[in-house]
């Protein structure tokens, strides 16, 4: 467990049991005690803890019982509520008192919620010597209350023998951070944007006040779309479960919480990432490893070595936040990413758009790429989506963008850690890489339904939303994911070598402000980032990984594009890189990002 995380333990105790043997026909009693502060009080917000029956309880077990008689007796209940604005994450456990006489493999017990939780009827022995989790670890939404039922007897079963003469034990409520948890930051949800959920056939209003929003555990990234004006106010007056037609949906996107990472090495030598449980070989440039991730709020920026030796275990001066969650004078909970390569507002024109900042930006899936466009205006169509009266209902706090290429590298970071395709196991061996988008004709959301094939026909591709074959083209593996990052067009990065403008439309040398772009100052990739390596930037880091294309930036070329293009076979990946114009070109297009201003 890492040093830094921190528990905050409540003082609330119940204590539970104490059993006195009689002699003769009778039996012991069972009674519970409540003692201690009744309120427990954590970083995330404040949990109450409500004892509504008062600080004793007896219990209907005067004698031993068999699981049925004790189901049939009255539960002790008990209510947790999370005062406070955020999500709060606890769990509750049963620790025994090490004066018992009375082993407690006599004891049977039961424990529900009313959010679905049931341990079913166990042995306290069951759950391990002294101590032991009883779970309860989803976590708790603002004013919301989960209720607890406890059902405890003595074993009844035949044979058995009560000895002893007392038993006491205590539930423990413990809380902690997200951290703690490693879970993620929530979304940052501008007004108009409407969290989405999908249902197996359409997206679908997402309830926000549940758990069932998003799950990085489970690979279930969390999505968020935006409507046309005319259904706006439709949707968000809607109730959770409403479908969501494509038709109205003008923007889908992407959350990209704030973590931490490093990059192990098996052999000491190269840092491949680790083996850990989702490969079943040693990593490689041609089959790399895992990415370690952890979460972490807007108070962490780690600045270690993002390398470990796996074998030494990681250490606190090995985690690198990414420079991505940075943005100007601001740290970021987290990005928005564009779902898909951007499309245009009039997707039937030449290139799905050309080389005009005048059309607006649409991401959506199944349709033409935006390609044709100079860099100059990518960079202009990035800033329409939340300026001033922009058509989605953005404010102007969003910050929308072109996507920089330290970005681009947080998005395929996460992917190649346990929350993302890597940790999928849905999916073995060199399917683990994102499979292309081989799509001659640039359609968003495409999948060839392998990670390289030489085969670019229209009509052999698979859809972003089929099982296996399409969701292996997103970074989840999932329909959760990021799509585009792997072939269909090449994509423009907000990053440049030396300020030098080329083709791009821009001025030379460039004056864009520095939260826009990465400057890349040498054509080494060891030294690219004034005289050092580009930690979480995607280069030297990742280089070769899966074989996909890496060559440096030159005064020629001074513009990255990333993920390789339709065309290409085994260079076309999401950590594939090289150099540009920054001109117009046929098979270049571009992903959008948003860094919310809390």
């Amino acid at each position: 467990m890492n040093e830094k995380k921190k528990y905050i333990i409540i003082s609330v105790v119940i204590i539970l049991i104490s059993i006195i043997a009689l002699i003769g026909s009778s039996y012991a009693l069972l009674t519970i005690t409540l003692e201690g502060d009744k309120d427990i009080t954590l970083t995330a917000g404040i949990l109450n803890v409500d004892f509504s029956e008062g600080d004793s309880i007896n219990l209907d077990n005067a004698s031993p019982l068999t699981d049925s008689e004790g189901l049939k007796t009255t539960p002790y209940t008990f209510t947790i509520t999370n005062t406070g604005n955020i999500n709060a994450y606890y769990h509750v456990s049963l620790e025994e008192n090490s004066n018992n006489t009375l082993d407690n493999s006599y004891i049977k017990m039961r424990l529900t919620n009313n959010l679905g939780y049931d341990s079913g009827v166990v042995t306290v022995n069951d759950y391990g010597k002294g101590e032991f989790d009883i779970k309860g670890e989803e976590p708790l939404k603002p004013s919301n209350t989960v209720t607890y039922s406890l059902w405890m007897w003595l074993d009844g079963t035949s044979g058995n023998e009560v000895q002893g003469t007392q038993y006491q034990s205590k539930i423990v409520v413990t809380s902690y951070d997200r951290e703690q948890k490693n879970s993620p930051n929530p979304p940052v949800l501008d007004d108009n944007m409407i969290a989405a959920r999908y249902d197996g056939n359409n997206w679908v209003k997402a309830d926000t006040s549940t758990n069932n929003w998003y799950d990085y555990d489970n690979l279930e990234w969390a999505n968020a779309v935006t409507v046309s004006s005319s259904s706006r106010n439709n949707y968000l007056s809607a109730p959770a479960g409403t479908t969501i037609s494509m038709n109205d949906i003008e923007t889908m996107w992407v959350w990209i919480p704030r973590y931490s990472y490093t990059i192990g090495s098996e052999d000491g030598t190269n840092y491949y990432g680790k083996q850990g449980t989702f490969l079943d070989t040693t990593p490689t440039d041609s089959l790399p490893g895992e990415i370690d991730v952890k979460f972490v709020s807007t108070n962490t920026k780690d600045r270690g070595t993002a390398k470990y030796v796996v074998s030494s275990g990681i250490k606190s001066n090995s985690w690198y936040t990414p420079d991505a969650f940075t943005f100007g004078n601001d740290e970021l909970s987290g990005i928005w990413v564009g779902k898909f390569e951007t499309s245009s507002s009039n997707p039937y024109a030449g290139y799905g758009g050309g080389n005009t900042a005048e059309l607006d930006a649409m991401i959506k899936p199944n349709i033409t790429s935006w390609k044709y466009i100079s860099i100059s205006n990518i960079y202009n169509v990035g800033l329409k989506v939340s300026a001033t009266g922009n058509r989605y209902g953005f404010s102007e706090g969003m910050n929308s963008h072109a996507m920089r290429n330290d970005e681009w590298a947080a998005v395929s970071y996460l992917s190649q850690s346990k929350y993302g395709k890597l940790g999928n196991e849905d999916f073995k061996g060199t399917n683990k890489e994102i499979y292309q988008n081989k799509s001659n004709i640039c359609m968003t959301g495409y999948s060839n339904g392998s990670p390289s094939n030489l085969d670019v026909s229209y009509d052999n591709q698979y859809q972003y939303n089929i099982e296996i074959n399409g969701t292996g083209a997103s970074t989840t593996g999932t329909v959760y994911g990021i799509y585009d990052m792997s072939g269909g067009a090449w994509e423009y990065v907000m990053a440049n070598y030396n300020d030098i403008a080329s083709a791009s439309g821009f001025s030379d040398p460039l004056t864009l402000e520095s939260k826009y772009y990465d400057k890349y100052t040498s054509n080494n990739v060891s030294l690219a980032c004034n005289g050092s390596e580009c930690i979480s930037h995607g280069l030297s880091e990742t280089s070769g990984w899966y074989n996909d294309y890496h060559n440096m930036l030159i005064e020629e070329y001074p513009w990255w594009v990333r993920g390789g293009r339709f065309s290409d076979v085994t260079d076309t990946g999401v950590l594939s890189f090289g150099g540009a114009s920054g001109g117009s070109s046929d098979d270049g297009s571009f992903h959008l990002v948003i860094s919310p201003k809390l």
